[in-house]
């Protein structure tokens, strides 16, 4: 592709692969705001958290990808979500992105879904590396519309690449399934605090071997008007800014009145 530095270079990625309707709405909603480079899985990789690959060769193959104004530049990669974003950072784009965006993936990544979440942890590696970046999801498992979702995005990344962002952290956006105008607006948020509430289910094999297949149901423990779970679940999208740093800020005074010391 051709090294236009008057437009953003945008790199996408996701954790539903190359083929998944949702970073195909994603491309195409963002196709006219900068130039596009696609690094996204070749298979599904939900739920793989923040994995990268160590052991095996990552393989990047071009991917045919077409948007709006065209072929767009894309790849698809062997690994994991993170392995796309470093992969990509390091071999695959004419220069570093002014914009890393992650999505739009299929079903919510709320409250404590973003451990697990391949599609926030694109968004994080690029945070990480001092990139601002965006994780899109759309709160509706399974296929679905994903035309409000794309304008949402779209609207969200304008507003990114217009003001100047803090390194290390990026927004985790969660879209209502709902018509576009039926959206409320944008909300700001935290995390709500939730669980799963997980039993793996025991069967057998034909061979008689057990296996077991994790199911669970999701928790909402927060009552609170402005978490992200609220906001979707009440017609609004959800803005949260996540960062890295899992440092627990609020322990540190009492663990330092411990007796670490004593030796005795």
């Amino acid at each position: 592709m051709a090294d236009n530095r008057d437009r953003p270079l945008i790199l996408i990625s996701n954790d539903d692969g190359i083929e998944a309707a949702g970073i195909l709405s994603l491309a195409a909603a963002l196709d006219s705001i900068g130039d596009i480079v696609i690094a996204a899985p070749l298979q599904e990789m939900s739920a793989v958290g923040h994995a990268i690959t160590m052991r095996d060769p990552v393989r990047a193959r071009p991917w045919p990808f077409r948007g709006p104004s065209g072929q767009l530049t894309a790849y698809a990669v062997s690994g994991t979500p993170a392995d796309c974003v470093k992969l990509a950072l390091d071999k695959l784009v004419p220069r570093r992105p002014d914009l890393v965006v992650s999505g739009i993936n299929h079903g919510p990544n709320t409250a404590v879904n973003v451990i697990y979440s391949g599609t926030v942890s694109a968004a994080t590696e690029a945070a990480i590396l001092g990139i601002p970046s965006i994780a899109f999801s759309y709160c509706k498992w399974g296929s679905g519309d994903f035309e409000a979702s794309g304008r949402v995005a779209r609207q969200v990344v304008e507003q990114v690449l217009d003001n100047e962002w803090p390194a290390g952290i990026l927004l985790n956006v969660n879209i209502p399934d709902i018509p576009f105008d039926q959206i409320k607006g944008v909300m700001i948020t935290r995390q709500a605090q939730a669980r799963w509430e997980e039993q793996f289910a025991e069967r057998l094999d034909p061979f008689d071997r057990p296996y077991y297949w994790l199911s669970g149901t999701f928790v909402n423990l927060d009552s609170g008007t402005n978490t992200d779970l609220w906001a979707v679940d009440n017609g609004w999208v959800s803005v949260t800014p996540v960062h890295h740093d899992l440092t627990a800020y609020r322990a540190m005074e009492a663990l330092q009145q411990w007796n670490w010391n004593d030796k005795a």
